[in-house]
């Protein structure tokens, strides 16, 4: 670049001004800014817009030789700029909800009291009778289709109502032998692989821990008893793939969810744990659509069954309406397993597999004094009501409980005073028996 006599001068000018400064021993920085702030701005960092190729040279045009000079002066030092530290985002205050019922005097499901007032007769009375006499399977705490927990459970009853301490020795002998199979049992379809999951255990638990109840395990075999205790507290966060049962329970709000929080229940009453109690029913309220309570679940990207996209919940809230269509009392996590929100809806059967959990920790929770069956408008009854709706709709979709959900109307029945249509209960997932404990009497 040929520079032009005045910008020469100018450059010499403030060479000057600089060795100047230097000799009087003036090196502070301050200084000779000071000086070449007098003569040139301070550059600054801009986009110059490149001139057409056939453009008019103009005076304005000559660069100005800024870098030259930068060159010749100290740089400043930084000075620290105040920043704003993030803020985390504040988590919603959580309430835990009150016993507002006169806890049950006995029993983590049904008491020996209760029990002795049914009738030893009658097709139900027969087929949990039958299941109690006979072979209840290999003890498989991790297996995905094991009926050896609601057939142990049978075997309680049967003594429960009996007092026939056969059936207490076996039932116990069933407990000592599941003791420790959460981690070496086959898992689904018999796969090759070997250990197990949360959800499973969580499906497989409770029916043990009803079991020890109804047989007083505690009175029976103290050794045992101690034994059962330490490994049911060990489950609780014990981790397998999925997560353990604590973390199966507050982070999804779905089968597996449900069916961990149903066991976490009823190893809080077992164990006698009102802390752990506490916040279970903390977690089942939030489920139930209480904000308030508990919000912390994670939900899939999926969220087209909810009534609210920024209030996910795991029941829809009373009277909620999407596209014309109601969604009241809809399963959110478990309807979308179907598919995105259409009507009619895909045909899933997660809903009813939600149901089992949630049914049993209600249970429980209500025997302790919480008042779940009414919370957030009837939610489990909603949900029930949502799947009977859709029976009736769309007829030719078996949207009603078939299989081993037909336990749970008849547990609905009983609470709710309500008549949906029942079938024998079968062996449930995590529950059975109960067109004998929770049927009509007579």
């Amino acid at each position: 670049m040929v520079l032009r006599s005045p910008q020469f001068w100018l450059l010499a000018s403030l060479i000057s001004i600089a060795m100047v400064a230097l000799a009087a021993g003036c090196a502070d920085a301050a200084t000779l800014r000071e000086a070449s702030v007098l003569r040139l701005p301070t550059p600054v960092q801009t986009v110059t817009p490149i001139p057409p190729p056939n453009a008019a040279a103009s005076p304005a045009a000559n660069p100005t030789v800024f870098l030259v000079v930068t060159y010749f002066l100290p740089t400043p030092t930084p000075t620290a700029t105040a920043t704003q530290t993030p803020t985390a985002t504040p988590t919603p205050t959580t309430t835990p909800p009150s016993r507002t019922l006169a806890p049950a005097p006995e029993g983590i499901w049904i008491s020996a009291e209760e029990l002795a007032a049914l009738p030893m007769e009658g097709p139900a009375w027969y087929r949990l009778k039958a299941a109690a006499d006979g072979w209840l399977g290999e003890p498989n705490m991790s297996g995905w289709t094991a009926n050896h927990d609601v057939l142990t459970l049978a075997v309680a009853l049967v003594y429960a109502r009996t007092a026939d301490e056969h059936y207490q020795h076996k039932a116990a002998q069933a407990i000592r032998d599941t003791i420790g199979t959460e981690h070496t049992g086959l898992r689904k379809r018999s796969r090759p692989e070997r250990g197990g999951l949360a959800v499973i255990v969580g499906r497989n638990l409770v029916s043990y821990i009803i079991a020890a109840d109804l047989i007083d395990l505690a009175g029976y075999d103290p050794r045992l008893n101690a034994q059962f205790r330490a490994w049911i507290q060990g489950l609780l966060h014990a981790r397998w793939v999925d997560g353990s049962l604590v973390l199966e329970d507050e982070r999804r709000a779905t089968n597996q969810g449900r069916m961990a929080g149903a066991s976490r229940a009823a190893i809080a009453v077992y164990l006698g744990d009102e802390e752990e109690l506490t916040r279970t029913a903390q977690v089942f309220k939030g489920f139930l659509g209480d904000w308030e309570s508990y919000s912390d679940f994670i939900f899939q990207a999926d969220r087209s069954w909810q009534a609210n996209l920024y209030q996910p919940v795991g029941i829809n809230p009373a009277g909620a309406i999407l596209g014309g269509y109601p969604i009241d009392g809809a399963l959110t996590e478990e309807m979308r397993r179907g598919c995105t929100f259409r009507f009619p809806p895909c045909h899933t059967g997660y809903p009813w597999e939600a149901l089992q959990g949630t049914v049993v920790e209600a249970n429980i929770l209500h025997r302790q004094g919480f008042d779940v069956w009414n919370w957030e408008d009837k939610a489990i009854l909603r949900a029930v009501q949502f799947l009977y709706d859709l029976q009736q709709t769309y007829p030719e979709t078996p949207w009603w409980a078939v299989e081993d959900d037909t336990w749970v109307p008849w547990l609905i029945n009983d609470v709710y005073g309500t008549n949906f249509p029942t079938d024998p209960a079968n062996i449930g997932k995590n529950m059975g028996w109960t067109d004998w404990t929770h049927g009509p009497v007579g």
